[in-house]
Formats: structure tokens, sequence, C-alpha cells
């Protein structure tokens, strides 16, 4: 079965009783059994729900994975898998990331007693370089956020197999459409569903995928015993906007290499980061691991930090907004907003300035989408 076709029939046959098409929002927290401890699969909504159960199973089939889990965000999901670690443990960190990973990892995991070492992934070398006895996991993004870096999965899940260390991979840039990390050697694939797979910017939700049923497990525990679930609405708007995951995501690619190539070309700007331009350090890796190259853009303005908060003020397309992967156009300036928890110092250190911008390229009309990034670098 093709992907469009998983998209929007997995998971989701016709409700048994009236034969609704879509799947419905079973909006109930618990569930009537006949005898004590005998019920149809369902007892109580934190641990399952017919809607969640739906959505778990239809986005397992895109990532090509035997086990999926939802969570109430990205961050949940991320959350669920760092459960499996344990004091004294050691994790690789690819260092361009979510500035919302980094705070979870050096905050909240650090407390207890888990260690990070911040690498640069696009080198496998420096991944191989880091890893000691006590690592338990190496954490990757790819495309990165912001920077849109890749890592050779191939090559990097190889060697931490060999070494008994375990990958996950937040997907969320690319998709489940345009990559496959478990396919590439991951043990764990992640999504913000926030992002494109919800794709309209009206839910929050989080999602890991695996075809260990030992790592599975472990997972499906925390999902339970720390309870970071997504309620049944937000699973169907999720499985909603699923359907549609194809189609968005050619529009969103072919707008950002419109504007990537635009970016490219203009004297306003430094250097235009996206894996689809020949310039990119990873293009033909890029084309080797991904079947497309998204719909994100980053580039840095030449003239300074005030021109980039100009220029980000002054678009009318573009919503200047947190997240990404909605249908309409988004503008991030990532040091003031989706990267402000990590340390100026280190994210500076990282090529994440002052001047740094990160479009989410919609899918409105091309057209619109140049003129207003050309009318904005104009009016700064």
């Amino acid at each position: 079965m093709e992907f469009a076709t998983k998209a929007i029939h997995v998971g989701q046959d016709a409700e048994p009783i009236t034969g609704a098409t879509i799947v419905p929002i079973f909006q109930t927290s618990t569930y009537t059994q006949s005898a004590p401890g005998v019920h149809k699969g369902y007892d109580y909504s934190r641990t399952v729900n017919p809607t969640r159960v739906a959505l778990e199973r239809c986005l397992a089939s895109l990532e090509n994975a035997e086990y999926g889990s939802c969570f109430a965000s990205g961050m949940a999901a991320t959350s669920a898998v760092c459960n499996m670690l344990s004091a004294g443990d050691h994790v690789v960190v690819g260092d361009d990331l979510y500035g919302g990973t980094f705070r979870l990892f050096d905050k909240v995991f650090k407390r207890y007693g888990v260690r990070f070492d911040y690498v640069d992934a696009s080198s496998s070398e420096n991944v191989a370089a880091a890893i000691t006895a006590a690592t338990k996991l190496v954490w990757l993004e790819t495309p990165t956020n912001p920077l849109l870096k890749l890592c050779d999965l191939r090559v990097i899940g190889a060697l931490c197999k060999e070494r008994g260390v375990r990958v996950a991979v937040d997907n969320t840039f690319a998709t489940p459409f345009l990559q496959n990390p478990l396919d590439l050697g991951a043990d764990f694939v992640v999504h913000s569903t926030t992002k494109y797979i919800g794709g309209h910017s009206d839910t929050v939700g989080g999602f890991v995928g695996t075809n260990d049923k030992t790592l599975h497990d472990i997972v499906k525990f925390h999902q339970n015993a720390v309870g970071g679930i997504p309620g049944p609405f937000d699973c169907f708007l999720t499985l909603r906007g699923v359907k549609t995951l194809a189609v968005r995501m050619r529009e969103h690619e072919r707008h950002a290499r419109a504007v990537a190539a635009y970016l490219d070309g203009h004297p306003s700007v430094e250097r235009v980061y996206y894996p689809g331009l020949p310039s990119h350090p990873q293009h033909e890796l890029a084309k080797r691991q991904m079947r497309g190259f998204g719909g994100m853009v980053s580039c840095v303005l030449k003239g300074g930090p005030a021109r980039a908060r100009a220029f980000a003020s002054a678009v009318r397309v573009f919503s200047l907004a947190e997240s990404l992967g909605g249908v309409e156009s988004l503008l991030c300036h990532p040091v003031s907003m989706t990267h402000g928890s990590i340390p100026k110092e280190i994210r500076e250190a990282r090529g994440v300035t002052d001047n740094l911008l990160r479009f989410s390229v919609g899918i409105e009309a091309e057209s619109d989408i140049i003129a207003d990034i050309e009318q904005a670098l104009a009016a700064v």
C-alpha cells in the first residue's frame, strides 16, 4: 500500500456500530465492564482510547514501524524515550537541535543524573568518538532545527548497533513522507505531530515509533504511568490532518525550493540553509537518504540582528509565530523564540545567531510567498 493510501485508511476502518466512515471522537474517560476485569479491550482512557489507537496505527504504518505511541506533545514523546534512561547513563546529542529538547535534557534529565554530550553529528566520526561505555542513547535531528544539517543515519545506526547503543531520530522536519529513520537503522522515530503531520496549527501532539517490542513496552509503560497522553479530539484532528500529508508535503517542498533559490541569489542574504541547494554540504546525502528536501528554509541576513528583527516584523503573508509545518507560512526568529532557552554563548557557537531567520514555507500561492519576502527585504 502506498503512503498516501495508508495515510487515509490504516487504522481507520468504518466504525462497526453505525458505519461512520471517519473514526469517531470517543470522548470518554472510562468504559463499562461486564464483570470485574472483563471488558472489550478498553478500561480507562489514559491507558487506551479508540481514537488514539487509530492514530497510533496510522502513524506507525507511515514510519514502517511495528509499534506506535501517541503523546500530548512532541516534548512528551521525547520524555517517554528518555524515560528508558537511568542515573549514570550517557547520551550523545546532535548539537543543532530544538531549544525545547535542549531545555528538557539540560534542565530536567541532567538533574536525574543523566549526562549529555553535544557533538556536530553531521560528522559520523564525531558521534563515534563521543560514545563511551556508559552511552545508552544517541539523539539526532535530521534535518536539524534550525540550521538544517543532516546526519548519515545508515552510518550512525550501524556504528551504534555494533556498540549496543540505541538511536532516536526526531523526524519532525522531514516527516515520514520524505524519510523513514527506522529503515535507515534508528531504534526510535519521534515526531511533534503538532507540525507537518497535523498540518493545520490547531492541535498539539507527539509520536514515538519503533520496531522493537521491548522498547515499545518501555515507551507504552511510561505513556500510561506518566500520563502524557493526547485527548481524543486532538487525535481526531491529527488523523484529519495526516490524510492530506502527502499532498501538502509536495507543495511545501515545491515552494521551499523556490524560496531557497530566491534567497540564495539575493544580495541582502549572507547564507541560506536548505538541503535542496547544491551548495548545501550534505546535498548528496539528502538525495540518498530522503525522498525530497522538505519545507523548511533558514537564512542569515546581512546587516546584523536589527535588520533580521525588522524583517521579521515586516512580513505580511508569513506569520511571525512559534511552530512550523502548518498550511500557512510561518517565520521564526530562533534566538528570541524557539531557541531562546539555549544559553547565548552555546547557541552562537553552534551558529544560531541573532541575524538567523527560519522559514516554514506554507502552501499559499508561490508568487505571493516570494513577493512577501521581497517586500520585507525591501522594507528593511
